[in-house]
């Protein structure tokens, strides 16, 4: 084991799996001489040369379209969108192209693509450095995606991305880039996508979250000691998502508290409230509730805090719930 950051982990991850595959590369604007913005990718330049590693324009459709080609010619390509809401020109090739090929090609071809992105706030970053958007993805058909929470699961769940013959999305809380220590394990390490994982095992009331919701939640779980008994549940891979597990916890305490960043509306805790609704509704003791983002624009810093859930939030979500 070594304990590493967040971000240091992802730079292992790619250090292990560039020498494993020699078909694995990553692509994405100053990901080589640069290391990229978070230096997420630091050394690969040096280490595997320029073919395997390339410094690309500022132009995210054409980082992901070049990586539809690259797919075709037997690559394993890792794209780096600079920052979430970066990647909303490359929509169109992801939902036209990316997530449809392996369907549009009858099962013959796969497409072994992982798009990374730091997403979130609290990094007090400027307009279009902070968005959510993990549910333009999710809702794309043929797509998976992940959001680690630990170090350890930034490592292990990005490996399971590239070694995955179906395009993955991984959303990285940039706000824990560095702020985060854990221990990882060394070289040859992966997190099977599609296991949610019990981030603090509890009786009373669930709080389900994922990626930097998830040490917001334990937090919230730490004030609530001495009222009730609190699980935090880190879904991890939002698709495939673990159902089973998010079934079982509601299950084992009766309520449930759903934390994300995104805005509420349509937001993935939604989707997650209503397989608890369809599911586990003789289970519950309570209403499913939700503790989010504001159907706003992410915020300029000065007033961001006021935006993200907070601590306070998810506590008094949870107190109304375990009063009900």
């Amino acid at each position: 084991m070594a304990e590493l950051t967040l971000v240091e982990a992802i730079n292992d991850c790619f250090h292990t799996e560039l020498e494993r595959d020699e078909n694995v590369m990553v692509l994405g604007q100053d990901v080589g001489r640069a290391g990229g913005v978070f230096r997420a990718t630091a050394g690969l330049l040096d280490r595997f040369g320029a073919d395997r590693c390339v410094d690309t324009p500022l132009a995210e459709a054409g980082i992901l379209g070049s990586a539809v080609g690259l797919c075709m010619a037997g690559w394993r390509p890792v794209c780096e969108m600079q920052y979430d809401a970066f990647s909303y020109p490359a929509l169109d090739q992801l939902i036209t192209h990316v997530g449809r090929y392996h369907w549009r090609t009858g099962g013959r071809m796969t497409f072994p693509l992982t798009i990374r992105m730091p997403y979130g706030g609290g990094v007090r970053a400027p307009e279009l450095h902070d968005d959510s958007p993990e549910t333009y993805y999710v809702h794309t058909p043929g797509v998976k995606v992940a959001i680690p929470s630990t170090p350890a699961d930034a490592k292990g769940l990005l490996a399971a991305a590239i070694r995955d013959p179906d395009p993955v999305v991984v959303f990285e809380p940039k706000l824990h880039y560095r702020t985060m220590r854990g221990d990882v394990p060394e070289g040859d390490y992966v997190v099977p996508l599609g296991q949610a994982r019990i981030a603090r095992e509890g009786s009373d009331l669930t709080l389900v979250a994922y990626g930097s919701m998830v040490p917001l939640s334990e937090q919230a779980a730490d004030a609530l000691a001495g009222e009730a008994s609190v699980e935090v549940l880190d879904i991890r891979t939002l698709k495939p998502l673990d159902e089973e597990a998010l079934l079982a916890s509601a299950a084992k305490t009766g309520r449930v508290v759903i934390v994300q960043e995104a805005p509420r509306v349509a937001g993935f805790g939604a989707e997650l409230a209503a397989i608890l609704a369809e599911k586990a509704m003789l289970d519950l003791r309570g209403p499913v509730v939700r503790v989010t983002g504001f159907d706003v624009p992410y915020p300029y810093w000065q007033i961001e805090d006021a935006y993200m859930p907070s601590v306070e939030r998810v506590v008094d979500a949870a107190r109304r719930l375990l009063r009900f």
